[in-house]
């Protein structure tokens, strides 16, 4: 049986509490909460002002039930856009928390180049409601890796950041280190969709020694953007060749256009 605490010790715990919630309020002022995107004062931490909230136009249904291409409107479930039709991706589906525009890619940018590393927290829940479907049916969460040498000048990777945050959301396990980047791809915002899927293919596997954490299981696999899908079709591979089950696809922000 837990001991009632006696007077001394309920009287220390609430002046514990009124010192922690006065520190608290100190830190308030001293660092006032910023909008993650315009800097604009607001009442807590990872939030957006109303101005920037509404520049943000969030993803949700309608959509393709594969790659979460947005559709204007609703034909029904189950329904692919065309280039899922054609080429359907080794992934389950996939589906992201904002549409790429002039909002989100500053919030992006400044998570990723400007070290603004504090979003995570705000941009994982986003990315919780969006996926609450693939995130029911994962067993792990597999972040997008970086090539080392990549990682070394950044000195983080966005999506291992955005998986953590999830995990710490979800209670899922997430394994930073199952997936590997075994070269080191130049960056493909120049590149089309074919050229996108041949830079990237065979480039990424699960290491012998991590295959165990993966075979067998439902995989929801994190990037902070989807553009034509080739980066995560190819993480997908390499997955369903250690012995996934399935492998889900939830992104911070996806482009508005189709090209899997």
């Amino acid at each position: 049986m837990d001991a009632i605490p006696s007077g001394e010790q309920a009287r220390g715990g609430r002046r514990g509490g009124l010192a922690g919630r006065w520190l608290g309020s100190l830190v308030d002022v001293l660092l006032p909460h910023r909008c993650l995107g315009c800097g604009a004062l607001v009442d807590a931490a990872g939030v957006l002002c109303a101005a920037c909230w509404g520049d943000v136009t969030f993803a949700g249904p309608p959509c393709c039930e594969a790659c979460g291409l947005p559709f204007d409107y609703d034909a029904g479930p189950g329904l692919l856009c065309g280039a899922c039709t054609a080429h359907p991706p080794p992934f389950r589906r996939a589906r992201a928390a904002m549409i790429y525009g002039p909002a989100s890619r500053r919030l992006i940018l400044g998570f990723k180049h400007g070290d603004r590393t504090e979003a995570a927290p705000a941009f994982a829940r986003w990315m919780v409601r969006a996926g609450a479907d693939l995130i029911a049916e994962a067993d792990v969460i597999v972040p997008v890796p970086l090539h080392w040498t990549r990682l070394f000048a950044r000195r983080f990777n966005q999506a291992a950041l955005l998986a953590h945050a999830i995990g710490r959301e979800t209670g899922l396990p997430v394994a930073p280190d199952a997936l590997v980047r075994r070269r080191r791809t130049p960056s493909q915002g120049h590149l089309g969709r074919q050229s996108r899927r041949r830079n990237v293919a065979g480039a990424f596997a699960v290491p012998p020694r991590r295959a165990g954490r993966i075979a067998g299981r439902r995989v929801l696999l994190v990037d902070d953007v989807m553009t034509t899908g080739a980066t995560l079709a190819a993480c997908a591979r390499g997955l369903m060749r250690a012995g996934a089950q399935s492998v889900d696809a939830l992104t911070l922000a996806r482009v508005g256009a189709p090209g899997l």
